[in-house]
């Protein structure tokens, strides 16, 4: 097999989306997973019905595992390297597997790319949380969400790096060594430090994912906490939006490599996780949400809003789905699928 897009972590939430776009395509597909996460097995058996179970190869394998993803990576053109140790908090009470997945996983997967002798374009999904918390940015409280005193476009590629938190190192790593496999190798990578992704097949849990645990919970009864006051601002990026920016950055794949671009909502789409989703999800369900409060959580934000016009200028991309519309799709896919959270 030759020509095809290796997804690592592929029966992910990203992932078989993706693969999924990919498929849709009339491409040639291989995911690579080892099928721990919650509902990896329900995404596997969506791709199967929607598109024919011999349609796409798995590898069932663990990124950790150097050969096997070496010999997955062999006659790949494409690969987007998403598997990952994905929570904040995991990382900080095992940072040593989180290291292994997310840093040595990375590193597999890079060595895996060279080796192959195809100089295959490499896209990773790096993260906001490499700039760390921020702190020297003045940030001011408003009625209902923190903002920048002075970036009104947001945090660009620009802002320092500050690993925090061992996830924020484990990802960092990934992401520098990306970026210097282009510099130093000639393979032609792109870091995507992504902002908080949502939509459908997103099965989100309280430490990852929070736009989609939010809603799941709110409509099947679980209960949901708020850490600190909960006017943290995130900016949100629809998954159809995600997969844009993927595509866009292979078709520029002549002038993306080697680059880092922020991937998120922008301004335009940032949102505070509590004091405004809260009444949006309200709404949503006809009732009122109780909730618990609980302290903030280390390496927490107050805001982070990506500034995108470095991938709006040389990608030619900017996402289409605004936040609203985002989640109301979203909170539609849940209360049509209300099996897969039972």
């Amino acid at each position: 097999m030759s020509g095809y897009t290796l997804i690592t972590g592929g029966a992910g939430f990203i992932g078989s989306n993706y693969a999924a776009r990919c498929l849709s395509r009339g491409e040639e597909v291989v995911i690579f997973d080892n099928l721990s996460r919650r509902g990896a097995d329900r995404n596997i058996e969506w791709l199967s019905d929607q598109f024919n179970r011999k349609s796409f190869t798995l590898v069932k394998a663990d990124i950790r595992d150097a050969e096997t993803i070496k010999t997955a990576a062999k006659g790949a053109d494409r690969i987007v390297h998403l598997a990952a140790q994905v929570a904040v908090t995991t990382s900080v009470t095992d940072p040593a597997t989180d290291f292994a997945i997310n840093a040595g996983g990375t590193f597999n997967a890079l060595e895996a790319a060279r080796s192959s002798g195809k100089k295959p374009a490499f896209l990773y999904a790096s993260t906001n949380k490499v700039y760390g918390g921020m702190e020297e940015v003045e940030v001011v409280e408003l009625e209902k969400r923190y903002d920048y005193r002075d970036l009104p476009e947001g945090a660009s590629e620009l802002q320092p790096l500050d690993f925090h938190s061992p996830y924020g190192c484990s990802k960092g790593t990934g992401d520098q060594y990306t970026r210097d496999y282009h510099r130093i190798y000639g393979l032609p990578t792109v870091v995507l430090r992504q902002s908080c992704i949502y939509g459908t097949r997103q099965f989100g849990v309280e430490d990852q994912g929070w736009l989609a645990w939010f809603i799941i919970a709110a409509v099947t009864g679980r209960p949901i906490t708020i850490y600190g006051n909960g006017k943290q601002v995130r900016d949100v990026l629809f998954i159809d939006d995600l997969l844009d920016a993927y595509d866009a950055a292979f078709a520029h794949i002549e002038t993306s490599a080697g680059q880092i671009f922020n991937v998120g909502g922008g301004r335009q789409n940032s949102i505070s996780v509590w004091a405004e989703f809260g009444p949006m999800l309200e709404e949503l369900v006809g009732h009122s949400i109780k909730t618990r409060r609980k302290e903030w959580r280390p390496g927490d934000q107050p805001v982070f809003i990506s500034d995108i016009r470095k991938a709006q200028s040389m990608l030619g991309w900017q996402p289409k789905v605004g936040v609203e519309q985002g989640i109301q799709r979203l909170f539609n896919w849940v209360k049509e699928n209300l099996e897969l959270f039972a």
